[in-house]
């Protein structure tokens, strides 16, 4: 079987982007490599522009070229720049006839493929999809690890501050992103970084860190600076532009419209990562008869079999200790957490100790962050994390908190503790409360009195580990999810 996977960034890419997604491609085309009879291709977009020429190609990785047998591509100069926010809404999310050719031409010349799963499509005009009109034995497969194809923000989180479940016809998108990168500025930087990556110029070295991103500063301010000139040469008023033009609030109406007919049409399955995924896409419009539940694999499944969970989650001396991880931000929700836990009466926090991992916010968030120490029995503070550290970090953890307050896929932190039987107080969004399905241990988003009224359950000894175990869900391997991933591909 020959399979292509696409993702919009390298899954060995120096600088580490992509999070969880680049982490699962990394662990698929590992684990399939010692499959039998499977040969894994790769191809990434949006992150590499020529300085020279801005006709889009298609070429063999030249940074660890060695690396997997050399099936490693990228699109040059595609029309669409990823992440997301950095084509924010374009009309090039949809189509991009020259885009879309080169991808086409990749597959003709080094196909046919048997499967060629998305898992992502940014990056990439959606029109992509059409390859199943020039290849209709060839499966599509496109996964959900996030909601881009219904919002271009990709998190459906509105303006920084609240979940998205009505964009009010394209009004709060056009709306939404508080800050929208210059196109012109980015696509340079890109230029630099692909050409430093080219001659095995990488982050960490001297050249890079001290070389790339003072330069990268200097082209900014050259950039305005023509900008001013162009408009003195006119006659004009020299006034701000960011190289950007806001869609109205209908392109955003088209958007959607047009991404959801377009799966509906041309993929053969819509796997999504957890359960709630399924019915956020579907009440999106994504037709229920191609979505499938797809949890991902993880090498911290071992860890499963390896633990037990303690024998109970209250320990002897009437107290817990309480673990977050994760970024300091809104939609993931440390500051809804940092709230409710100064908001909690005295009394019962001095029954909590806490384990915050997260790397450092800024100089007001940690000042909050360092008084919890006085409020609570203990505080520890880890300034983010390595896989290799996660056992030391969470020894003495009883239960995690996964506060988010958006639809998150499914968090690898949650997998992470879960994996060590840690139990999970959850938010009732996003699918991380599908890994115990304990009704118990979850939480409205945003509900501090909620939140309140589970750790003072906890602490009262009325819910126990027995009850969140009873249907927890046992993480998958990556041989397992290998094998289900070739039962949809089959």
């Amino acid at each position: 079987m020959k399979i292509l996977y696409y993702n919009w960034v390298d899954y060995l890419d120096f600088e580490k982007r992509g999070g969880g997604v680049t982490v699962y491609q990394r662990n698929v085309i590992e684990a399939l490599d010692k499959e039998p009879n499977v040969d894994a291709w790769f191809i990434s977009s949006g992150i590499s522009y020529d300085v020279v020429t801005q006709k889009p190609r298609w070429e063999r990785l030249k940074y660890n070229a060695s690396a997997h047998k050399g099936r490693r591509f990228e699109i040059v100069n595609s029309g669409v720049l990823a992440p997301a926010h950095h084509s924010f809404g374009s009309v090039e999310q949809l189509s991009h006839p020259a885009t879309e050719e080169t991808f086409f031409d990749f597959i003709d010349k080094n196909g046919p493929f048997d499967v060629v799963h998305f898992n992502n499509l940014e990056g990439l005009p959606v029109d992509v999809l059409r390859l199943k009109e020039r290849w209709p034995e060839t499966k599509v497969i496109v996964s959900l690890h996030n909601y881009y194809p219904i919002c271009p923000q990709v998190n459906l989180w509105y303006d920084e501050r609240e979940n998205c479940t009505n964009f009010e016809n394209g009004s709060k998108c056009a709306s939404c992103l508080q800050h929208r990168p210059d196109t012109r500025i980015v696509k340079l930087a890109n230029g630099v970084a692909y050409n430093f990556k080219r001659k095995g110029i990488k982050p960490g070295t001297k050249l890079f860190d001290k070389g790339f991103r003072p330069a990268m500063r200097l082209a900014g301010r050259s950039t305005n600076e023509m900008i001013k000139l162009k408009h003195k040469i006119k006659g004009n008023p020299a006034k701000p532009e960011d190289g950007n033009t806001q869609p109205a609030h209908h392109a955003f109406v088209d958007r959607r419209a047009h991404f959801v007919d377009t799966i509906n049409r041309y993929a053969d399955r819509v796997l999504c990562v957890s359960e709630r995924v399924g019915v956020v896409a579907a009440y999106f419009g994504i037709k229920p008869a191609l979505i499938d539940t797809s949890y991902i694999g993880t090498k911290q499944s071992q860890k499963y079999a390896e633990t037990k969970p303690n024998k109970t989650i209250l320990r002897e001396d009437g107290t817990i200790t309480l673990g977050y991880m994760g970024y300091m931000r809104r939609d993931k929700g440390f500051f809804f957490l940092l709230d409710a836990l100064e908001a909690l009466d005295a009394k019962t926090a001095k029954k909590i100790r806490l384990v915050i991992c997260a790397r450092r916010g800024d100089h007001a968030t940690m000042e909050r962050v360092a008084a919890l120490k006085e409020k609570f029995l203990d505080l520890s503070y880890a300034d983010g994390y390595t896989h290799e550290q996660l056992d030391k970090i969470l020894k003495n953890v009883d239960v995690g908190v996964v506060p988010v307050l958006w639809e998150d896929n499914l968090p690898q932190v949650a997998i992470e503790m879960h994996a060590r039987h840690i139990p999970l107080l959850t938010s009732d969004l996003g699918g991380a409360k599908e890994l115990s399905s304990c009704a118990d241990m979850v939480f409205r988003a945003g509900d501090t009195a909620g939140l309140h009224g589970k750790l003072r359950d906890l602490l009262a000894g009325t819910i126990t580990q027995e009850a969140y175990w009873k249907d927890a869900m046992a993480p998958l391997s990556m041989k397992q999810h290998i094998d289900e991933l070739m039962a949809f591909y089959a």
